[in-house]
């Protein structure tokens, strides 16, 4: 059997149900910024203070969707990890990320297709805790093996 998967990679032969991989990062009014600037985002609650404090948040918020890339860096660099294709998320923000909060991000294997080499995940982001982002993603797995 070749082995063609890039290193760091955890294979479709070898991901268990229940496996867990898990990313901590402090989310700073820099990432805000440069996330306004490649998304094209530039929504006042993310970047005005004046603005946001105005607003049901009380204060500026980390955008939605950076906070869900932090579910994606998981996928893409540990569970499975590189070489993996995305082909499905759901999520549901059920708080405010604010700069300087610590997200811890986690993604866990629920159900696993070896014969198709998908992998569906629960997909989760806390603060303190507290759980301000749930979802599912449903990934191609690499393989040792080639197609």
């Amino acid at each position: 059997m070749l082995d063609n998967a890039p290193r760091g990679t955890i294979c479709i032969e070898d991901i268990e149900i229940g496996m867990i991989r898990t990313l901590r990062k402090v989310v700073t009014d820099e990432d805000i910024e440069m996330f306004a600037t490649v998304s094209t985002d530039h929504n006042p609650v993310h970047l005005d203070d004046d603005y946001a404090q105005d607003t049901i948040f009380g204060g500026r918020i980390a955008h939605g969707m950076l906070t869900a890339g932090l579910i994606s860096a998981v996928i893409g660099e540990q569970l499975p990890g590189h070489g993996t294709v995305y082909l499905g998320q759901s999520l549901k923000f059920l708080a405010p990320v604010r700069p300087g909060d610590m997200v811890l991000t986690e993604v866990e294997v629920m159900e696993i297709d070896n014969a198709k080499r998908r992998v569906t995940m629960n997909t989760r982001c806390l603060v303190n805790g507290k759980k301000v982002l749930v979802g599912d993603a449903t990934v191609l797995a690499p393989s040792r093996k080639f197609d």
